[in-house]
């Protein structure tokens, strides 16, 4: 297992100034973090091969690994022009993903107002042409491209299974968060035994959840029912993270485990606790 942090963790100090990702990846070695994920959050990042480069330098001396670049994508679009654009968009990021020196790169696939399985099963083929395009792409570099489970149109790890055995190619897998499967009404430690075969990494995410009749307010967000979700420092949530991280560590996987915090509590306090968290259910589990 190799322990990092996604920098959308700290995204409360690079929105406000008070780090930028330079000082983030520093903030993460300092912490003890084995790699850093790169999401362009906070900082302007597609486009810029000289900011790509810097990054890639910086973790370098800094002995970390980048582990991943995550971006957004869409390829449910209004028309077959818009569709061509957007795949060669994220073409375009996996030539920046080259740049900084990784071989995993997640992109979003879909999100829709209509998230019926049917309207799934009407859409999968043209999301998942997209994303065959896009790992062939990246195959000439060595990266592997996956999908996360977020976005509720592709959240459920059975749907997040359909379309990769849609796309059907060896470098397409899933950015495995064990947190966002609660967002369609899915337990985690469950959807994890079912997603993990898959899985090119693991993000560790934590929630606390509040039933649809017990609305907490301002701070928290609906699951595709109705529940309430609010993010947490890992470990402090509702996740049963003890047993996810027994599944994942009986399992045998000894790749990366990228922390996202996203909680309302100051961002390099609520990360750091997370991490250390993590540290020690890992060591607790058998």
């Amino acid at each position: 297992m190799k322990l990092g942090v996604s920098t959308y963790s700290l995204f409360q100090a690079l929105k406000s100034g008070e780090m930028d990702i330079m000082g983030v990846i520093d903030w993460i070695a300092d912490q003890g973090g084995e790699h850093v994920e790169i999401v362009p959050l906070g900082f302007d990042l597609p486009g810029n091969l000289e900011l790509a480069d810097e990054i890639r330098l910086k973790a370098q001396s800094r002995g970390l690994e980048i582990s991943n670049y995550a971006i957004g994508a869409n390829f449910l679009t209004d028309s077959q022009e818009a569709y061509e654009q957007e795949i060669k968009r994220v073409k375009g990021e996996v030539d920046l993903a080259a740049r900084l020196g990784v071989q995993r790169m997640r992109h979003d696939v879909a999100s829709s107002e209509d998230r019926s399985i049917g309207n799934f099963n009407k859409e999968l083929e043209r999301m998942a042409e997209a994303c065959r395009q896009i790992a062939d792409y990246a195959s000439q570099y060595g990266i592997i491209t996956s999908v996360e489970n977020h976005g509720y149109f592709v959240q459920h790890s059975d749907r997040v299974q359909t379309l990769i055995q849609a796309v059907d190619r060896p470098n397409f897998r899933t950015t495995l968060d064990v947190g966002n499967f609660m967002c369609v009404d899915e337990d985690s430690v469950a959807a994890v035994k079912n997603n993990l075969p898959f899985a090119s990494m693991v993000h560790v995410k934590d929630f606390y959840l509040r039933p649809s009749y017990q609305n907490p307010g301002k701070g928290w967000f609906q699951t595709l029912q109705g529940n309430h979700l609010r993010g947490a420092i890992v470990g402090h949530g509702d996740i049963d993270m003890k047993e996810v991280f027994r599944v994942i560590k009986s399992s045998g996987y000894d790749g990366f485990i990228s922390l996202e915090f996203e909680g309302m509590e100051e961002c390099k306090m609520g990360t750091m606790i997370g991490l250390q968290n993590i540290r020690r259910l890992w060591d607790d589990v058998e």
